[in-house]
């Protein structure tokens, strides 16, 4: 039964992982290809990483922490990353899809600067 956990645990990663990589290469701008990278690829990694301790723990009796602190180190690290670039990319100017009908950003940096004058 633990084998059938961990086959389904690495077929599920594998599957957002390819999932994110399409993403990355098909959404059209920067903000939409990090959604992609940050969401079913973290989850991808999360899963297969999951299913390789399980392995280790379960069947081959062999606890490893390092597995667990990498799960939580992508867990924490990966859309926190995702959120400064895509801030940073923002803040330098690069453009939305020019088919973007709402920019919440925006209106919110021009309350802030109106409330600040």
């Amino acid at each position: 039964m633990i084998e059938i956990i961990v086959s389904i645990l690495i077929i599920l990663g594998g599957f957002l992982s390819l999932l994110g990589a399409i993403g990355i290469l098909r959404f059209p701008d920067v903000y939409g290809r990090l959604h992609a990278a940050t969401k079913s690829a973290t989850l991808g990694v999360i899963c297969i990483m999951l299913a390789v301790y399980l392995y280790f723990q379960l069947i081959e009796g062999i606890f490893s922490g390092k597995i667990l602190l990498t799960i939580i180190f992508v867990f924490l690290t990966a859309p926190v990353a995702g959120f400064m670039i895509s801030r940073s990319a923002y803040n330098v100017g690069v453009k939305l899809w020019d088919q973007s009908v709402q920019d919440d950003l925006k209106k919110a940096l021009n309350k802030g600067k109106k409330s600040r004058s």
